[in-house]
């Protein structure tokens, strides 16, 4: 795409490129670690000095870097946070179990371009003082696996990775560990559990933060695949260049997976900010298919919360003079940005946008995000656990055929007492916040579909005896 800025993607698709090392050589691979393993103690005006990897820390939170798998919280903040006191050994952990429903991007960095993340990993290693690093892989993804565990081997042959790094003095080792599968370990701590061999039940925060009481207790970063290939880039432009890209406060790019009922689903890099909602949609992939209306879109993977077609919010802009004015802005014309869809009442997320239109049935697919999450729940917290399960239940229902018109409401009543702090992770107001948002802003199809049924039930009854002993037998889980 012309309007494409393909910085992390720039060799990922190009013609008779390979994940060889040798390839990636070719294209300038390694350049950006020699560089940072080059950076020289920098006096400050006090007298003192900063070490190489403290000046990489600061370049990259000047860069304006925000993660990139779902919270999008400043990735050089998150660094100082850790704790280099304690004496204990620092770990890195690149979180690569990419299971947020609607999101596909980092799997086509490790399968297409895996030393651009392990040269990110390397560099931010360094950075931290980090002697042993793991990639965390999701368990469906045994190719990527293997790519990665041949693409170590081989930036270990040629003296990226192990002793004495390019003869700096610097060790670091890093090893692929896969998961079994679990959405839950895609949350850190639940992913550092998952990570000691134990189950993957999330911590209590606090006083578990990772960068204090991390992996086996010691301070440990946990960073996304996309957030980790950006710090190369970092390195190579510097913190002003990167930051030149995007928007204030959401620099760089940002690889956007795009699918459901649009002509050319998939995966597309822009500048953060740069493109609309609508752009992404419509010029990206393609518009819609022929004869269709857009009806909604989930911004961020299945867990933001939904936007309907049509939706008007009321943003805070810089007017000719600098002046902050609210202006009224049309879902399309989103900025796709952190603080944009934040603003808006939901979510960037994991990067995933989800479009649906009008033949969809919202009752159908929300039942199906509910049954995906309702499955994926660790169990841990009983309104996580229990909630989900009701909803996902009550869903089914309406979607079968079985419901009522009150489900509508008895599903805003579930959803609203699970989020609020009374879950020790995230997954709760994960499971939630589709429920909410759905029902909310369809509510008169959830009430129809429960009326219809209740009619046809209804109607059943009236017809004979028998439809009534069949009805009586069928389960009721509320």
């Amino acid at each position: 795409m012309p309007q494409e800025n393909r910085l992390i993607l720039k060799f990922a698709d190009a013609p008779g490129y390979t994940s060889d090392i040798e390839c990636y050589l070719r294209n300038d691979g390694y350049e950006a670690l020699k560089k940072a393993l080059a950076f020289a103690p920098k006096a400050l005006p006090d007298g003192k000095s900063m070490s190489g990897p403290e000046q990489i820390r600061e370049e990259v939170k000047a860069s304006g870097l925000r993660g990139r798998g779902g919270a999008g919280f400043s990735c050089g903040l998150k660094w100082s946070f850790v704790d280099r006191k304690s004496g204990k050994p620092i770990y890195l952990i690149c979180n690569a179990d990419e299971s947020e429903p609607g999101t596909f991007k980092d799997r086509q960095i490790l399968h297409k371009d895996p030393h651009q993340m392990i040269e990110g990993m390397i560099i931010s290693c360094y950075a931290n003082d980090v002697k042993l690093a793991y990639i965390y892989i999701r368990g469906e993804f045994p190719e990527g696996a293997r790519i990665l565990n041949r693409a170590l081997a081989e930036a270990r042959a040629r003296n990226f990775l192990g002793k004495n790094i390019l003869g700096s003095g610097y060790d670091l080792e890093i090893h692929v560990h896969r998961g079994a599968g679990a959405y839950i370990c895609g949350e850190e701590t639940g992913l550092i559990e998952s990570l000691e061999g134990k189950r993957a039940y999330p911590r209590i925060k606090p006083p578990y933060f990772p960068a204090i009481l991390g992996l086996y207790m010691c301070p440990t970063i946990v960073n996304n695949v996309e957030t980790l290939c950006a710090v190369k880039h970092i390195i190579t432009m510097g913190a002003a260049g990167f930051a030149k890209l995007g928007t204030p406060n959401n620099t760089g790019t940002r690889i956007v997976s795009i699918s459901g009922q649009v002509r050319k689903p998939g995966y597309y890099e822009v500048e953060v900010g740069k493109a609309t909602i609508g752009e992404l949609i419509n010029d990206f992939a393609g518009g819609l298919r022929e004869g269709r209306k857009l009806k909604a879109i989930i911004p961020g993977g299945s867990s933001a919360k939904v936007f309907k077609a049509g939706e008007k919010f009321k943003l805070k802009r810089k007017d000719a003079e600098g002046k902050e004015i609210e202006v009224e802005t049309d879902v399309l014309d989103l900025p796709y940005d952190f603080d944009s869809l934040m603003a808006a009442g939901t979510m960037s997320g994991s990067g995933a946008i989800i479009v649906m239109d009008d033949s969809t049935d919202i009752v159908e697919a929300l039942a199906n995000i509910s049954e995906f999450y309702a499955h994926e729940s660790c169990g841990q917290c009983t309104p996580c656990r229990e909630g989900s399960l009701w909803m996902s239940k009550a869903l089914n229902r309406l979607a079968h055929g079985e419901g009522r018109k009150e489900d509508a409401d008895y599903l805003l009543r579930i959803a609203d007492n699970i989020p609020g702090g009374r879950t020790i992770c995230a997954f709760g107001e994960a499971c939630s916040w589709p429920v909410q948002s759905f029902v909310r802003k369809f509510k008169d199809e959830f009430v129809a579909k429960g009326a219809e049924a209740e009619s046809r039930r209804s109607a059943s009854i009236g017809a004979g005896p028998r439809s009534e002993m069949k009805i009586a037998a069928s389960p009721r889980s509320d």
